[in-house]
């Protein structure tokens, strides 16, 4: 692979590379990784990460934990002074070493230029806030111009803070980028979650909220957070894929696996649990169906890559080298090659493929678990009909598909998101047909696929010409 430029595709839905190919966007959240790794441990994370197949490494120059007065591993600072007009060229060329190391690997850096309580000082985080609308723009431009010739760069603007009041100063920040570089980037902007995600209509957790008109953002971000057991990010997803002009949109943080179920509104205890592999799957895979242009995965010991020596955020666990290989992590490739193995860019979310289930009913912020939540499915097809996916997210749920939302006979199969394994079903007419997922699971993917076509078995890459 040869790192290109990544585009919004022509329906503005999804994207691709310069070339014009297919880019299914698989993020892993590293927040801290120009801080708390040295050379050695970031190449072996970056290896790693790349053997299970994601594309995106998002990571932050300004790091929310103490990130201006905490040393880097080589003992640098970010900035003299605090002042972002006074970057420290020695924290610098660290930070080039490490993205240049990505782009050996055919690795993107979804780079942040700083957290957002170096911006917004009135909520969570050390901070403390030292941008305004001027140095805003000339960090920018300073970016910019450092690293104009790294084309596995993502901009991604923000860091967990609502944009409210600040719109100016991250559109100058974007602005100076821009100049810097001399071309127009590709930009996305990484908003706050938790309860803020969950009002209706669906506002404040989505980078909509603020710059959907914007015309240096190219693609919309979500955070659904670690607060709820299920939280319906699918319709979250819709809500976006929905407005117009098109724009792309993902889930740019879910629940992390690890994570401790909503440790922000109630002291947590070990007893309320954490996001398993599980979960990390289910969020993933109804987010893709509903719309979104790929995933972001976290965990939450290696988005701060905590060790015992550190001080832990929110009850990390395990230690980050051995959260490197848990499974939800190395399960995500699955989604990837799922939804590259088929026609990619004409896909479309249909839920009329699910005549019988319901909308999402409305959340209530005091029940962290929901049933109806965790047992909502979701479709997607292919918009001439040539095949479809059903998420089924428990074990033996039997659910009436609507096959005429497909064109011909159809063959089906049962995909296993543990492992990526593929069981034929069989043939059907285009008729209402009522499936019922496997005993072993929980969780499992129904492909349904026009018999007449020549397409390769699910999760295989594509035939030549499809």
């Amino acid at each position: 692979m040869t790192i290109e430029p990544i585009r919004t595709s022509p329906n503005g839905h999804y994207l691709i590379t310069e070339s014009g190919k297919p880019f299914f966007w698989l993020a892993d959240t590293a927040w801290a990784f120009f801080h708390r790794l040295n050379l050695a441990d970031a190449e072996h994370y970056l290896e790693i990460r790349r053997q299970q197949g994601f594309n995106v490494i998002k990571a932050v120059i300004l790091m929310e934990v103490d990130g201006l007065h905490t040393p880097n591993m080589n003992g640098h600072l970010p900035l003299l002074g605090d002042d972002p007009t006074r970057p420290n060229e020695y924290f610098f060329r660290y930070v080039d070493e490490l993205i240049r190391l990505a782009a050996s690997k055919d690795l993107y850096i979804g780079l942040l230029p700083t957290w957002g309580d170096k911006v917004h000082s009135g909520l969570w985080g050390m901070g403390p806030a030292i941008f305004n609308q001027e140095n805003a723009r000339v960090y920018g431009k300073y970016l910019g111009q450092r690293y104009k010739n790294d084309q596995n760069i993502l901009w991604v603007m923000g860091g967990d803070r609502p944009a409210d009041g600040y719109e100016a100063l991250w559109a100058a920040m974007a602005e100076g980028i821009t100049e810097g570089l001399g071309y127009k980037p590709f930009f996305t902007y990484h908003p706050w979650g938790g309860l803020s995600s969950l009002q209706i209509p669906w506002a404040g957790g989505t980078s909509s909220t603020w710059f959907h008109s914007a015309e240096w953002l190219d693609m919309n971000m979500w955070q659904s957070g670690h607060v709820l057991l299920d939280t319906p990010n699918w319709d979250m997803i819709a809500s976006d894929y929905n407005r117009l002009p098109s724009k792309p949109v993902l889930d740019g943080e879910p629940n992390y696996e690890d994570h401790p179920i909503d440790p922000f509104m109630r002291k947590w205890q070990a007893e309320f649990g954490r996001y398993d592999d599980y979960d990390t799957r289910k969020q993933a895979y109804r987010a893709v169906f509903a719309g979104a242009c790929g995933h972001t995965y976290g965990h939450h010991s290696m988005w701060q890559f905590w060790t015992l020596q550190r001080e832990p955020v929110n009850f990390p666990m395990p230690t980050w080298d051995e959260s490197i290989l848990r499974p939800g992590a190395a399960q995500m490739i699955h989604l990837k090659n799922l939804m590259l193995s088929r026609p990619y860019l004409n896909r479309i979310p249909d839920q009329a493929m699910l005549p019988d289930v319901k909308p999402t009913p409305a959340v209530d912020n005091s029940k962290h678990f929901d049933p109806l939540r965790a047992a909502y499915p979701c479709a997607t097809r292919a918009d001439d009909g040539s095949y479809g996916m059903v998420y089924f997210p428990m074990d033996e749920q039997s659910l009436r598909v609507d096959l005429s939302r497909l064109v011909g006979r159809v063959k089906a199969w049962w995909y296993d998101p543990r492992n990526g394994r593929v069981h034929a079903v069989g043939e059907y007419p285009n008729e209402i047909v009522t499936f019922t997922s496997p005993i072993a699971g929980p969780d499992w993917v129904l492909v349904l696929d026009d018999v007449a076509l020549p397409i390769p078995l699910p999760g295989l890459p594509p035939l030549p010409g499809r």
